[in-house]
């Protein structure tokens, strides 16, 4: 929270790049200003309008979309242009992350969004200074001329601040003055998120494990049918005593039967052809966009013999992902998608999904790189409810396959009964101590 000019935005954006975790959301209150009817578009247009009172932001779209980023859930942020003074009308995508950069004039204004604050930080900057910048800002960025700024200035924006945002003060756990040129201030802070990420990082997935207990399974999951077949090879494979080449046998098959099984989602269009008999044969073809397959190293790479004889000329991306030991926090530590994959169907692949941290994050980057979400296939050949659950909550419009559901995890985070470090008995490698679920960050 501060004075509006007075640094907030770089003191968060500097936060953000010392405390060097994955995952960081970034949330301004600028975008949560009312829509204005024609008569208070009317004076805004002759800086009449009092930006800065309470009653100017959607409070309660604001405390919403907290609790949800909160809880991991992706939201939709609307975006706001200052040059007309409205909402546009595509609003931004924002997912739930490890931390929640929040900041704004009135940040601390409101109890129920004080609730929803662990750290408060207040930036105190000499109003001579904030005056400056709000000058150059409005006048350079946003179209204003220097008699329209001074005046809103004199008229709404000083009082407001001795009124709404000053008082405020008294609710902060830290006052940082000077803005983003106290380092001194900043460093504290990125030790105290730290220190605070370290609490939580173990106990965030055992309450996401029993949060989940009992509910119903989304309905983006689709799993194989259990026939006979399938259960007869998921027997083979779960069984420790089955020799490597059955157990590449069987786990070829079933990622066979999973990748086929994958497809049927796709979006088909109707279409006729002619037969060599002569007679017309009615149809379905896939219509859209390209698919390209991306595999969660290394595990997930198993799975691309399978997607490529079944899917001609298919484009191949591959995303590592390792558990960082002394955070327990997933990284990102190499990335080789296709070019333009921004209007592709993305088959993403692992081998068992335990937590779901590894897939979760595997989606991000995707995201990231402007994949639409109900465009991405999740595949797995066994997977965790936590982590089904998990990703669901995430990402709603993912759709995941898998070929079984195993309801168990241990205190380590293992499927159980599970299938063993995939990758070690597929790869014929060394596995740890104790067997887990996955190359990646379910290990």
């Amino acid at each position: 929270c501060g004075g509006s000019a007075s640094g907030k935005t770089t003191v968060a954006t500097r936060i953000i790049e010392a405390l060097d975790v994955p995952w960081v959301v970034l949330l301004s209150m600028d975008s949560f200003y009312k829509v204005l009817d024609e008569g208070q578009q009317a004076l805004a247009a002759r800086s009449d309008y009092n930006f800065d009172h309470p009653d100017a932001f959607d409070f309660e779209l604001l405390v919403s979309v907290l609790r949800k980023l909160k809880k991991g859930k992706s939201v939709k942020v609307p975006v706001y242009d200052f040059t007309t003074h409205s909402r546009r009308r595509e609003w931004k995508t924002v997912y739930g992350a490890n931390v929640i950069v929040f900041e704004g004039i009135l940040a601390f204004a409101n109890k129920e969004l004080l609730k929803l604050l662990d750290m408060k930080v207040f930036v105190d900057t000499d109003s001579d200074i904030r005056l400056v910048r709000r000058l150059q800002r409005d006048i350079m960025e946003r179209g204003r001329d220097i008699v329209g700024v001074i005046k809103q200035y004199n008229k709404f924006v000083k009082p407001a601040f001795e009124q709404y945002i000053e008082p405020t003060v008294q609710v902060a756990d830290i006052v940082v003055p000077r803005g983003g040129e106290n380092f001194v201030a900043l460093d504290l802070i990125v030790q105290h998120v730290h220190s605070q990420l370290e609490k939580v990082r173990w106990g965030q997935w055992a309450a996401l494990a029993s949060a989940h207990q009992g509910q119903p399974l989304p309905k983006t999951l689709s799993v194989l049918e259990n026939t006979p077949q399938v259960r007869g090879m998921h027997t083979i494979i779960r069984n420790k005593d089955t020799t490597r080449d059955e157990f590449i046998f069987y786990s070829k098959r079933l990622m066979r039967l999973l990748i086929e099984h994958a497809l049927s989602f796709l979006p088909l269009k109707s279409v006729t052809v002619e037969t060599p008999q002569g007679t017309i044969y009615e149809g379905k073809r896939f219509h859209r966009q390209r698919i390209t397959g991306v595999s969660i190293l290394r595990a997930g790479e198993t799975m691309e013999q399978a997607l490529t004889a079944v899917c001609k000329d298919i484009r191949l991306g591959k995303i590592l992902i390792q558990t960082n030991h002394d955070t327990g926090e997933p990284e990102l530590h190499y990335l080789r998608l296709p070019k333009e994959i921004s209007e592709d169907y993305v088959i993403l692949m692992d081998s068992t999904v335990s937590t779901g941290a590894a897939a979760m994050m595997a989606v991000r980057v995707l995201l990231d790189h402007d994949v639409q979400e109900d465009r991405i296939f999740l595949l797995s050949l066994l997977m965790a409810e936590m982590g089904v659950h998990s990703v669901a909550y995430a990402f709603p419009r993912v759709r995941i396959i898998t070929t079984a559901v195993d309801k168990r995890i241990n205190e380590e985070f293992h499927i159980i009964p599970g299938i063993g470090n995939f990758g070690d008995r597929y790869f014929g490698t060394d596995g740890p101590s104790a067997w887990c679920e996955s190359d990646s960050m379910d290990c």
